[in-house]
């Protein structure tokens, strides 16, 4: 016990000694501890999937590197026991280290590490698609192979955005490219995947256009899959932004899990399930106005939580708001997104994805397909041998016009005729278009037919906030959501509108129209005069009281083969076609934005086709109101009237 206390002693003394100031001798610094090697190592960048040629240089950018540290390859999906492979690195620079691709090593998805001595740390995870060198040909810049486990694949469509080719009994094609696009990529065939970076397929690789005659070898590693039954997610206009005051990031996020929902139960149901979306995904008045800023990246850190391999549309909200030419304008989203335009397949759907704006210098853009992707179009629509397999075009701005009551429409898009010609050998012809924030569908002619989808955004993520309506509608009624569209083979077997928060079963809502009687003093009693006559304006025939016993019923992705039977007390109703607009969008986002003086974001409506009238014999008796699709679904709501009329109702 002596002994310690004397110990304890020492110590209290010398860590008093050690604080004390003046003339006193300060202890010598602890030597700092070695770094780890670990440590050193930083700034590498692995990418998610990478095409590369045996026996030959590949560079990663790193730092701490030195030549003569081991690279360990270790297959992390293998099938008949896992093989690693061994490299050394060959070459260092100041943010980059070189190693040689061994020349046994085969394709897969590798967990890649570093080694000095006894010491070893992770680099990241990448699937390497391996192929043996093509042979170079005179005048051809591009050239590769395009394989699944090393064994090339024939006849797979390979594009640089102008020429088109498709790859020989080898796998391997040929292009003569002057790499104007910035990129060579593959129309997957169906019954393949290529590899995802999270949830965004990697179909397409960069090229070096500073240099167009350079001889580059681009390869792809295609993955055998079953996808002739699949479903496919579309989804119009995000307008992701960052604006506290529309909440759109908080609304997006809250409709996760019904986007993820409606995936795992096609997947249930034994689909491969894929999205596609149709533009506007973000919203370039507020890339650098937000803040933070809000960009492509920012995007597509949201859109990897929707559970599927999601394929892109370019919408005029995803040009650059810096002023250039087109092609300046777009070069954001090719940084990030890829290509503008390109193709794909799904089992035996043949998918084009087209880029239908032009924009202007400054501001503002043209609703047409340039000449160039006209003649790229006509060139990938000629590489599919069977014009009766279905054909699906994605592209931002409808084709056409809002079908009139008899179901006529012209052309919305300039040089319509023009485009629509390209693929005029195809006898089934699905066109899925955004832009508009509302839904119509249109059938020209018989084998192909127009769907406008509905905006993921609603009315610009303004109806859902908690402040106004809370009820995410869009302008024609529709309520906020997506479509989805279920191809079993060659057969469309279904395709139907799924709304935000609602079952798939909700298809339609109907209003009483003795209780629909829109007034300034209800819905907007903070106006002024002046805004209080725009409302009056936007309601029209809501504005005066009806009490003709009519009811009004929105059916929002009405079109061909659907049907629509109304009943009071057993008896038929005559149902009528009509044109007009929803009131409960009025009373939802006009009335409120008058109602605080936002004139300045008043939509300019437009009235829908897709609404029918029929007047019942009295106020008080029930409808039963039956819309059938044309899939034999049939959608139902027993009608008790009086029927409220409010923000809540559906």
């Amino acid at each position: 016990m002596k002994t310690n206390i004397y110990l304890l002693a020492c110590i209290l003394l010398a860590s008093v000694a050690a604080c004390r100031s003046g003339d006193d001798i300060e202890p010598e610094p602890l030597p700092p501890p070695e770094p780890s090697f670990c440590s050193t190592i930083k700034e590498v960048v692995i990418p998610t999937a990478l095409a590369a040629v045996l026996d030959t240089d590949l560079t990663f950018e790193g730092k701490g590197f030195a030549v003569g540290d081991s690279i360990k390859m270790m297959n992390v999906v293998a099938t008949g026991g896992r093989r690693d492979f061994a490299a050394r690195v060959t070459a260092v620079t100041a943010g980059a280290f070189t190693f040689t691709v061994p020349a046994n090593m085969t394709s897969g998805k590798y967990a890649i590490n570093i080694s000095r001595g006894d010491l070893e740390c992770s680099l990241g995870v990448c699937t390497l698609t391996l192929g043996a060198n093509v042979p170079p040909r005179a005048g051809m810049t591009l050239r590769g192979m395009v394989a699944n486990d090393g064994a090339g694949i024939a006849g797979v469509v390979v594009s640089d955005g102008y020429e088109v080719t498709t790859t020989d009994n080898n796998g391997r094609y040929y292009i003569s490219s002057a790499k104007k696009n910035g990129f060579v990529f593959i129309s997957v065939p169906g019954n393949y995947e290529v590899a995802n970076e999270a949830y965004f397929p990697l179909f397409f690789q960069r090229v070096n256009s500073a240099d167009p005659s350079a001889e580059e070898q681009h390869d792809f590693a295609l993955t055998p899959v079953d996808n002739r039954r699949h479903a496919v997610v579309v989804m119009a206009d995000f307008h992701l932004a960052n604006r506290g005051f529309t909440r759109e990031l908080e609304q997006f996020d809250a409709w996760l899990p019904d986007i993820n929902a409606t995936i795992a139960a096609q997947e249930a149901a034994g689909k491969r399930v894929y999205g596609l979306t149709l533009g506007d995904l973000v919203y370039d008045a507020y890339w650098y106005a937000s803040d933070p800023p809000f960009l492509f990246p920012d995007f597509m850190a949201r859109m990897n939580k929707v559970r599927c391999t999601t394929f892109h549309t370019m919408g005029n909200h995803d040009y650059s708001p810096d002023e250039g030419s087109d092609w300046q304008r777009e070069q954001p989203w090719r940084e990030t997104m890829g290509p503008t335009y390109y193709s794909f397949n799904l089992g035996n759907v043949h998918y084009v994805v087209l880029d239908n704006m032009v924009a202007r210098q400054t501001s503002g853009y043209e609703t047409r397909v340039s000449d160039e992707q006209l003649a790229w179009l006509r060139k990938d629509l000629a590489t599919v041998t069977d014009k009766s397999a279905p054909l699906v075009v994605a592209m931002h701005v409808p084709l056409y016009q809002i079908p009139s009551v008899t179901g006529t429409a012209g052309y919305g898009l300039t040089g319509g005729a023009t485009l629509r010609a390209c693929w005029s050998a195809f006898t089934n012809v699905q066109v899925l278009t955004g832009h508009s924030h509302s839904n119509f569908t249109h059938r020209p002619a018989t084998g192909m037919e127009e769907h406008n989808i509905g905006a993921i955004c609603a009315t610009w993520w303004w109806t859902g906030r908690n402040a106004d309506a809370d009820n995410h509608i869009c302008g024609d009624g529709s309520v906020g959501g997506y479509a989805v569209f279920d191809f079993d083979g060659a057969r469309l077997a279904e395709w139907y509108y799924k709304s935000f928060g609602y079952s798939r079963d909700y298809q339609f809502r109907a209003y009483d129209l003795n209780a629909v009687h829109i007034t300034p003093a209800r819905y907007a009693p903070n106006a002024t005069a002046a805004e209080q006559a725009e409302l009056i304006a936007f309601a029209g025939p809501y504005a005066t009281a009806n009490t003709r016993n009519e009811v009004l019923i929105n059916v929002f992705a009405y079109g061909a083969g659907w049907s629509l039977e109304v009943t009071e007390g057993g008896v038929p109703l005559a149902v009528t076609r009509v044109k007009a607009l929803d009131p409960l969008h009025i009373i939802s986002y006009e009335a409120p934005m008058l109602n605080r003086h936002n004139t300045a974001n008043m939509p300019t409506l437009a009235d829908n086709t897709h609404m029918f009238r029929v007047q019942a014999s009295s106020a008080t008796s029930t409808l039963v109101i039956k819309a059938a699709d044309g899939f034999g679904h049939v959608y139902t709501e027993t009608m008790t009237r009086p029927k409220a009329f409010n923000c809540a109702t559906r």
